[in-house]
């Protein structure tokens, strides 16, 4: 037991009163805010390590909340677009001290990762045709492709419980990669087809069963966390400021750099994309790929899996990869601004219009959540949405390996059909190598990401300079 926050330490609680008395920190911010910076200098390896890390800190080690209430806050925001381990933090926040705990635990979670991957961007923007640059993300790109296709795995083993849904995750990767259906479709198709396919079966979205016990038991029950009434007042007032606080920054963008400016483009791109982004990161990536590759021209193929190599390697979301993307294309195309100014301009609109809707979202709806509990047709939109998740980030895996392990690339179109394949000539020896060597440390090893990015990072550099010699 952390002696900080055992038993005798001072905790806010209800008085005799009862409820509507509490005070309205259930833990004293400074000490809540002191927790939240720990955790957020921790947050590397995707969500399941993010949420690894706060199940630890918060449940088992200082048991500010229960197992129980932690594992329906998770489930609550895994129902939402966004990544849930940001919105779990901005929800256990607002949980043990209201608003104020909501805006610091969930600023506090990316705020590691931003600045680190500003710097990051801006080193590779300056040095990244450098050799050991270029030897570093001979490492690090074949690396990215083994643990996307472990993210693969993983959500496949989670989410596709049943036959029915292993069928949908399929043929979601088939119209993404071989039909070249948009995103923002396939993933509104699936929540349909999830939710026909559970009225015809109703094992389709069967929760596993969790232990009633798990975990230790809390030092705070659950009716002394934080808690606010539901009223049309309240969502009107927090749905303003929210959609003001979400748009008015690319509307000033507009206002001083105009309408078709590159500053325009990605707030409004990226705003939309934090609409989608169901399943994480690595679903809505081959989207932003795609667009900001194909459509916009921001980045070449190969540096899409080199910025999310960048976004493996710093604390919180991966979907701050999309400040990767802004900066560099920001950098090449600055208007009549200095390009490191508009890059960072770009790389800071783009954050804010990626995670402002996670705010809004969690305060929106949390003094909703318990009518969420049980609700049978969002289980089954989620559910449906969740297999079309997989084909999405198997597509996402299939894009980085054909712009990392070749050269060359071609396209067969005919009819609806639209198939990228590779030039098989154009194989890249050394990066297969290394993505054997990556597959080997994630599946065989089982090496954590960061231990698994070290070592091909080290790999690449030898290889990368043994080759220039």
């Amino acid at each position: 037991m952390d002696p900080a926050t055992g038993p005798s330490s001072p905790v806010t609680a209800p008085d005799s009163a009862g409820p509507a008395r509490r005070p309205r920190d259930v833990i004293p911010l400074r000490e809540a805010t002191r927790a939240w910076f720990a955790i957020s200098l921790q947050t590397f390896g995707g969500p399941a390590g993010q949420i690894a890390v706060m199940q630890r800190m918060l449940v088992d080690e200082k048991r500010w909340i229960g197992q129980q209430r932690f594992l329906f806050a998770l489930s609550y925001c895994t129902l939402l677009p966004g990544p849930e381990a940001q919105q779990l933090a901005t929800y256990v926040g607002w949980l043990l001290n209201g608003v104020r705990g909501a805006l610091i635990a969930g600023v506090l979670f990316v705020l590691p990762g931003v600045v680190a991957l500003l710097v990051l961007s801006g080193v590779y923007v300056a040095f990244g045709d450098t050799t050991l640059v270029e030897s570093l993300f001979l490492g690090l790109a074949p690396a990215v492709i083994a643990i996307v296709v472990q993210a693969v795995v993983r959500v496949g083993r989670k989410g596709l419980g049943h036959p029915a849904l292993v069928a949908l995750a399929v043929a979601s990767f088939v119209a993404l990669t071989a039909f070249g259906v948009p995103f923002p479709a396939v993933v509104l198709a699936a929540a349909l087809i999830g939710w026909v396919l559970a009225r015809r079966i109703p094992t389709l979205t069967a929760p596993p069963k969790v232990a009633a016990d798990a975990g230790p038991p809390p030092l705070i029950s659950d009716d002394q966390l934080h808690t606010e009434r539901p009223s049309g007042r309240r969502a009107a007032t927090t749905l303003v400021v929210g959609l003001l606080a979400w748009f008015v920054p690319v509307a000033v963008a507009a206002l001083l750099f105009g309408r078709s400016s590159i500053f325009v483009d990605q707030g409004v791109f990226f705003s939309g994309a934090a609409l989608v982004t169901f399943g994480g990161a690595y679903a809505v990536l081959a989207y932003v790929a795609q667009q900001a590759v194909e459509v916009y021209g921001w980045l070449a193929p190969g540096e899409m899996v080199r910025g999310l190599a960048l976004a493996e390697t710093t604390p919180g979301p991966l979907i701050m990869v999309v400040q990767f993307v802004a900066f560099v294309g920001a950098y090449r195309a600055p208007g009549d601004l200095d390009p490191w100014v508009a890059a960072v301009v770009a790389a800071l609109l783009t954050t804010w219009v990626t995670f402002v809707p996670c705010f809004l979202f969690i305060l929106l709806g949390a003094p909703y959540v318990e009518r969420l509990r049980g609700n049978r047709g969002l289980a089954a939109a989620l559910a449906g949405i969740t297999a079309a998740v997989v084909g999405v980030i198997a597509s996402l895996a299939l894009f980085f390996a054909l712009h990392t392990l070749f050269d060359d690339t071609s396209r067969l179109a005919a009819g609806p059909l639209d198939l990228e394949y590779p030039v098989l000539g154009s194989l890249d020896v050394p990066s297969l190598a290394i993505t054997a060597l990556g597959c080997a440390l994630v599946f065989w090893r089982k090496w954590s990401v960061l231990r698994t990015l070290g070592a091909c990072a080290l790999a690449g550099i030898v290889l990368g300079l043994a080759l220039a010699a």
